[in-house]
């Protein structure tokens, strides 16, 4: 597996001298200075991957080019972003970058309650929690008939939450529901929170995925001329928050999307911290079912829990089977190697915990601490390196 990492750029705290000292030969980067929907200029790539080859590492996958929301919608100037996306694709592939990591989420990239959920051992990670979320939801969005979205016992625990909570607990709590991934230069206050979560909600599941599938028919032939490989990210978490509308959460919404669009050049991440936060998604049989279409792997575990809420956990101690994941993943690579097939799965370690000298300093990004994601990585390259070492 190619061992690779996630770097926001040059103003990322995380330097590429770091990204090296980690282990990591490849890196995922995204272009964050485009605004949505502009096409990436030629030259602007070629800068990016210029700097990341004069360090001695590889590009090895965009993550990514955002989606705008008008193509989700199918509303509005999305033709216009349609085009846009395919220049952008053009791009990448004219410098040999030939990997693309998207996702379809609507309105935000990923979504958490807490971006400082203290361990016991004092580092801190990632939390959904579902009681402040439907807290933030039903009392401070107050979105149209939010209420009838949730279970009575997660109701009453969310207006006992509500009821002790500060002006400073909800902004912080408002503040963390909408940050998306870092880097990301989208952002929403109430009232267009409100607005374009009605707007998404109006279209439904099927409008969605009709949506993502007239993308996909216009975009993939563009990535095929290309050499490109597109490889869509599941919704996270994979239920519907706020109402809206999820066409990435499970199996069979990959099956879905992948047979609506035959094409090498269109493929799935899997996202272990994404299809796994839901226990009827089995990320080995996923890998087994969808190999061949597996163009690029975010490690990461979490603690489930009985009411949706969860936690990132160690890498390797949480609800996920991360031995068992990476055993299919490397029988994958073999299955590959013996048709002669030279694609090596990119992975990286995904949204480590902030531990050590990094916690309280205010430019690290919450999940992708330095340290964080060092020891997650040099977890992962053991398990690896044992299971090599056993097949030989």
């Amino acid at each position: 597996m190619k061992q690779t990492w996630r770097w926001f750029g040059p103003s990322d705290p995380v330097s590429l001298e770091n990204i090296i000292q980690a282990g990591a030969t490849g890196v995922v980067t995204s272009l964050h200075h485009i605004a949505t929907g502009d096409p990436w200029p030629i030259t602007d790539v070629r800068e990016r991957k210029q700097a990341i080859e004069d360090a001695g590492l590889v590009w090895s996958v965009v993550e990514s080019i955002p989606v705008h929301n008008d193509i989700k919608t199918r509303s509005g100037d999305f033709r216009k972003w349609i085009e846009h996306y395919k220049e952008s694709l053009r791009n990448v592939g004219a410098v040999g970058v030939d990997t693309v990591c998207y996702n379809f989420m609507p309105v935000v990239d990923w979504t958490r309650t807490n971006l400082d959920y203290q361990l016991p051992n004092a580092s801190k990670a990632l939390r959904f929690e579902m009681t402040d979320f439907a807290a933030y939801d039903v009392f401070v969005l107050e979105r149209e008939n939010a209420a009838s979205d949730y279970a009575q016992d997660v109701l009453e625990a969310a207006r006992a939450r509500f009821s002790t909570m500060t002006e400073s607990e909800i902004a912080l709590l408002e503040s963390n529901i909408i940050a998306g991934l870092p880097g990301s230069a989208e952002s929403y206050d109430r009232n267009s929170l409100r607005k374009t979560i009605a707007e998404f909600i109006d279209i439904g599941t099927e409008g969605m995925r009709a949506n993502l599938i007239h993308f996909l028919e216009e975009v993939i032939p563009v990535a095929e001329e290309a050499g490109v490989r597109m490889c869509v990210h599941p919704d996270d978490p994979p239920f519907s928050l706020f109402g809206l509308p999820r066409v990435l959460s499970t199996a069979d919404d990959a099956r879905i999307m992948l047979s609506a669009v035959p094409s090498e050049s269109n493929g799935l991440t899997l996202c272990a911290g994404s299809f796994g936060a839901r226990a009827d998604n089995d990320l080995i049989d996923m890998v087994r079912e969808f190999g061949d279409k597996l163009y690029f792997v975010h490690l990461r575990n979490i603690k489930r829990e009985a009411d949706g809420s969860f936690y990132e956990s160690e890498h390797l101690d949480g609800d996920n089977d991360m031995v068992g994941l990476i055993a299919a993943l490397l029988d994958e690579e073999r299955r590959r190697k013996d048709l002669g097939q030279a694609l090596e799965i990119p992975m990286r370690p995904d949204h480590g915990h902030t531990l050590g000298d990094e916690i309280g300093q205010t430019n690290v990004n919450p999940g992708y601490s330095f340290g964080g994601r060092l020891k997650g990585l040099a977890e992962l390259r053991g398990v690896i390196h044992a299971l090599e070492s056993l097949r030989h």
